[in-house]
């Protein structure tokens, strides 16, 4: 006996959105409450010369594990086909993804809390970077709703991976990019 699951109501459907909506909104707000130099704050920056130098090439790394998420999650919907076969791919999938996430996390923080958002004072590349920066973490918590609930329809998935993939690109050319045609891709 097969029992045939009820379709989500269209209030459901809209979590994801909702929650791209809040969070982005928020982190939004927050940064902007939050103007300050990048100089006059002390910031960690690991091993790399300046903080700068560590934000372009944490997002860097993370850019480059999110376009491993594209290769993996074609081979998971089956676009591609090379070994091993099974679950491995869903498993690294997940994995990279985490450690993509990671890393964005110390940038997020410098951005967010010690440079903050003021779109008055900053250039189009500033204020695009910001916007995008603003959902990157509503668009990934939308996508982790879609992940971990049933009844979306199968193309939603790939397609909120795929805009939390552009808007991470994004981020990556209106920051590394930059820095790295601007000042050269040393440590």
């Amino acid at each position: 006996m097969r029992i045939e699951r009820k379709p989500p109501s269209r209030a459901w459907l809209t979590a994801p959105l909702v929650a791209f909506a809040l969070i982005s909104l928020t982190v939004g707000l927050v940064a902007r409450q939050t103007v300050r130099s990048p100089y006059n704050t002390p910031f960690f920056h690991l091993f790399f010369s300046d903080t700068l130098h560590m934000k372009v090439w944490l997002v860097s790394a993370a850019l480059l594990l999110g376009c491993f998420q594209l290769l993996t999650a074609g081979r998971i919907y089956e676009l591609f086909h090379f070994p091993p076969k099974g679950r491995f791919y869903h498993l690294v999938h997940r994995w990279s993804g985490r450690v993509a996430i990671a890393l964005t996390l110390p940038v997020a923080y410098h951005c967010i809390f010690l440079l903050g958002f003021a779109p008055h004072l900053a250039d189009t590349r500033v204020v695009i970077h910001s916007l995008l920066g603003s959902g990157f973490y509503g668009i990934f918590i939308g996508k982790v709703l879609i992940v971990r609930s049933r009844g979306f329809p199968g193309w939603a998935l790939p397609i909120a991976g795929g805009i939390l993939f552009a808007v991470l690109l994004g981020l990556w050319l209106t920051s590394a990019l930059w820095f790295f045609t601007t000042y050269g891709v040393g440590l």
